[in-house]
């Protein structure tokens, strides 16, 4: 892998940590309206549609030469987003959930923990991960514990619920990282979001009730998520991933948090504490770690 292609999956990555970061305001206005599971059936459903024109405007721009890079592949394509749908619709709901059940800063650093979770599963696959990018795993968990956690620690319902959802989030890394460099990215993150919002649907009308009105309250909250924080931001992560070590991966996808706080001290107006300022600092400093060149072992 070569320099330019590896800082450019790294800004990729990035650019999903700020997009998913900023969209936490959509999602928590978008939950005043309506249930977990019609929230993410619907943004998944609009984060799909939101891709089918990139999709065809990319096959025209490749022409026939980029439908034959692909034509081996497509096994892989419709396997690898079947179920990076199921694991994506598993994870969203339990987050929405679970958050129901907790508050915001202890899911926040509980969701994190698949930047441990990746790199201890990545050991069974024969995924090979430095000291460094150990360090920096317990660097950046130390940086979420200041940044996420501002009262005692304690677990409960949500708290599970959540941890379940940072299992379903890592296997999703892993499972990314194997179908990326095999299939095309977009067409894999286009099919994992209609597989989402399908399998959301019948959850939505048993569980919920759903009201069009209230789909109309809340269309700029489903919009960003959708069309951003979904059709943007997840294919990013898909494209992004390619010929990355998932755990550094996961380290660089793990400043979401870090990027939620941050934008809510810039456009909100929030204050930003000592010790949450010092949490960004730290994981700002783990995601260097793990980037820095190694002569005796590749990461990316």
């Amino acid at each position: 892998m070569t320099k330019d292609m590896k800082t450019k999956n790294v800004f990729m990555l990035l650019l999903t940590a700020f997009i998913w970061g900023t969209a936490f305001v959509a999602q928590s206005m978008g939950m005043d309206y309506l249930g977990p599971f019609t929230f993410n059936g619907v943004r998944s459903l609009i984060g799909g549609a939101a891709l089918l024109p990139c999709i065809v405007l990319l096959d025209r721009m490749n022409g026939k030469g980029g439908k034959k890079k692909h034509a081996g592949s497509r096994r892989d394509l419709v396997f690898g987003g079947v179920l990076c749908g199921i694991l994506l619709c598993a994870a969203s709901s339990l987050q929405q959930i679970g958050i129901q059940y907790t508050t915001a800063g202890k899911a926040g650093f509980i969701t994190a923990f698949y930047i441990v979770i990746v790199p201890i599963l990545g050991i069974f696959l024969k995924k090979k991960t430095g000291w460094k990018v150990w360090t920096a795993v317990i660097i950046a968990l130390t940086g979420l514990y200041f940044l996420c956690i501002k009262e005692g620690f304690s677990i409960g319902k949500g708290d599970m619920l959540i941890f379940a959802c940072a299992m379903v989030f890592s296997i999703h890394i892993l499972v990314i990282d194997y179908f990326s460099p095999k299939a095309d990215g977009v067409k894999m993150s286009c099919i994992q979001f209609f597989v989402c919002g399908f399998i959301s649907l019948p959850f939505m009308f048993l569980l919920e009730t759903p009201r069009l009105s209230d789909m109309t309250d809340s269309l700029m909250p489903l919009l960003y998520a959708g069309v951003l924080s979904c059709g943007v931001a997840y294919t990013l992560q898909i494209v992004g991933q390619k010929n990355v070590n998932p755990a550094v991966a996961s380290l660089i996808l793990s400043l979401e948090s870090c990027f939620s706080v941050l934008a809510g001290w810039i456009v909100l107006g929030e204050k930003l504490s000592v010790r949450e300022t010092a949490g960004c600092v730290l994981m700002f400093a783990a995601i260097i770690l793990a980037q820095l060149p190694d002569k005796k072992e590749e990461i990316l």
